[in-house]
């Protein structure tokens, strides 16, 4: 039986700046081990400036960033353990698909070939096909290919499927998941495609100018936010406003809609009160809750329509 060890990523008060520009501005962020971490934000938040922090590639100013208790800057022991897939993919030029499967296995010591055999059935590449001729798509499949042979206790993923057709998406996140299932293995992801990270994350963290401002279980930051439909007999909407913690509002005939933070017993107690014709609670997207969630931080979005 695979028997892993505590892995896990702590952030504490991480500061990183490029000519006083301030990228990261007192980050910190916890990651629990064989958790799947989705790392959100706008461009420009930090996100890929956090990862590479995290991967020893940039050297932060101050504060701490552990993997497992330890350094990952210039602790090549550590790396060994950590698989990190960019958008920007490097191969080496003249390097087919089994000589890069030779090298990494040369650098990780948990390399399996009986994996790389099985993974064969899904990706179906030619393993003697150069790496840098293939396409972007199938340059990312690669990469994954590789990165689950290498076996990490965890993998860092920065926008990571982008350029894959939705059926090889849908089967790489499966792998992937199997890896977290079976293993433990804990994933660190950061992605535009929030529709996506919605369907395999377990805790999310909303980044917004240098730190993470939420960090939370997916399904606690779900159940904080809704979106209420509501129409009154009278003049009580402004009562009504009142008593709910409202990040947006929009009027439309008679229906109010109103997005709001709360526990959705005391949301329909408070609504009820006032005998609505019409009240309905629904639930978020994580799209949308990371839209209002901003919003209410200053974030500037146009208005759209709920």
């Amino acid at each position: 039986m695979y028997m892993r060890r505590s892995m896990m990523i702590k952030a504490e008060n991480v500061n990183k700046s490029f000519d006083g520009f301030n990228a990261l501005d007192g980050l910190s962020l916890n990651v629990k081990k064989g958790s799947v971490y989705g790392l959100i934000g706008p461009n420009g938040a930090g996100k890929t400036t956090f990862i590479k922090c995290l991967m020893g590639i940039y050297r932060y100013d101050s504060g701490n960033i552990f993997v497992d208790g330890e350094v990952v800057y210039e602790n090549s022991k550590l790396k060994q353990r950590i698989v990190y897939i960019s958008d920007d993919l490097f191969f080496f030029t003249t390097y087919s698909i089994i000589e890069m499967a030779k090298y990494y296995s040369e650098i990780y010591e948990s390399w399996d070939w009986g994996v790389f055999e099985k993974l064969k059935n899904i990706f179906k590449i030619d393993v003697k096909r150069k790496c840098r001729r293939l396409s972007k798509g199938m340059q990312k499949q690669v990469a994954f290919w590789l990165g689950i042979c290498a076996r990490p206790d965890i993998m860092v993923l920065d926008e990571p499927v982008d350029g894959l057709d939705p059926v090889m998406r849908r089967n790489t996140w499966a792998v992937i998941l199997q890896e977290v299932a079976e293993r433990s293995m804990t994933v660190l992801v950061s992605s535009h495609n929030l529709r996506e990270l919605e369907d395999v994350c377990d805790h999310v963290g909303i980044m917004y100018n240098g730190k993470v401002v939420i960090e939370k279980a997916l399904d606690d930051v779900k159940g904080e936010i809704h979106k209420v439909q509501i129409a009154f007999k009278g003049d009580t909407s402004e009562k009504f406003k009142e008593e709910m913690d409202v990040l947006h509002y929009n009027k439309f005939g008679s229906v109010e809609t109103y997005i709001v933070k709360g526990n959705v017993d005391e949301i329909k107690s408070k609504a009820y009160k006032y005998e609505p014709l019409l009240c309905d609670i629904l639930p978020l997207t994580l799209e949308e809750i990371f839209i209002y969630e901003l919003g209410g931080m200053g974030y500037e979005f146009e208005n759209i329509i709920v």
